[in-house]
């Protein structure tokens, strides 16, 4: 025990000189990490982006034997441990033939014994971790978008289907339920899956879910991606108030904003306020912050315009 504490204190004094050194944090730094980010509790400095689960990827048979893992795997859902058919124990000895016989039925058993929701929360709970950890999304919006992926999986809709789309969706809802302004696009980006997949898992869990669970789907709108834009494009809050103002007395005076993509209104606002200011953008950097063509940009701002 005395061994243990002796080596975590050696790690956290040789990581607080790391960012001491490298990063140019305060005299005293005292590393942890808050919802994601590295941050130094004495100056409050943000060092960086804890991101959960980094792969290693082998490619051949050297690399496959340095980078795989031999630590006990843990599970957040069902066995805590999960016996693996290994020639190896976990200090890297050999077993012999005789135990490896009797940890090749246990593992056996302790597969056969498992159901199919529970493989398949199994594979789709670290997903969403990852999925959580890079967007750096809140506790009470996983927890949430866990809700939704179990009463999925319970209800066997992931059956011939994909995991990864249906988890993506579950976050994309969950962020919708709380109104936070992130994208469609930034989930798929973030979890490297189709578009299409991902709109048709939403559509699903809309019609089959949110019902049984009396949450309610809020689309995204125009003014919650006003603040989001601005701030990526460096804009002051002033301006960026201004374009609330103007994209509010536009929609008063009729401005009709169905079934259009609301990037565009948020985006044309931003441009029309700050078009006049010292923070003036040109078209293509709203259009590419926004991620929409420079077209469509045009013709939002012609309709804020008339209105």
């Amino acid at each position: 025990m005395i061994e243990l504490e002796r080596k975590e204190s050696c790690y956290l004094s040789n990581r607080n000189k790391y960012f001491n050194e490298e990063r140019n944090c305060c005299e005293r730094p005292h590393i942890n990490v808050r919802n994601g980010n590295k941050v130094c509790l004495n100056c409050g400095m943000v060092l960086g982006i804890e991101l959960w689960h980094k792969e290693r990827r082998a490619f051949t048979k050297d690399e496959l034997e340095k980078r795989k893992r031999t630590e006990t795997r843990w599970r957040a859902y069902g066995p805590r441990t999960v016996i693996l058919n290994e020639k190896k124990d976990c200090r890297g000895k050999s077993i012999s033939a005789k135990k490896r016989s009797k940890i090749k039925r246990l593992s056996k058993i302790q597969q056969s014994l498992t159901t199919g929701i529970e493989r398949n929360l199994w594979e789709a709970k670290p997903k969403m971790k990852l999925l959580i950890s890079k967007l750096n999304i809140p506790d009470f919006v996983y927890k949430t978008a866990w809700k939704i992926y179990t009463t999925t999986a319970k209800k066997k809709l992931t059956m011939g289907r994909s995991i990864v789309g249906f988890v993506a969706a579950s976050v994309y809802i969950a962020i919708r339920i709380y109104e936070i302004p992130r994208l469609l696009d930034e989930i798929v980006d973030a979890i490297l899956v189709s578009r299409r997949t991902v709109i048709r898992s939403i559509g699903m869990l809309i019609r089959e879910i949110l019902p049984e669970l009396n949450l309610k789907y809020k689309p995204i709108k125009p003014e919650q991606l006003i603040f989001k834009f601005g701030n990526d494009l460096n804009i002051p809050i002033q301006i960026q108030k201004k374009a609330f103002n103007l994209l509010k007395n536009s929609s008063e005076n009729g401005l009709s904003k169905n079934g259009k993509d609301p990037k565009g209104f948020a985006a044309s606002a931003i441009y029309l306020a700050a078009k006049t200011t010292e923070y003036r953008k040109t078209q293509t950097q709203v259009s590419d912050i926004a991620n929409i063509t420079e077209v469509t940009l045009r013709t939002r701002i012609k309709d804020i315009k008339s209105y």
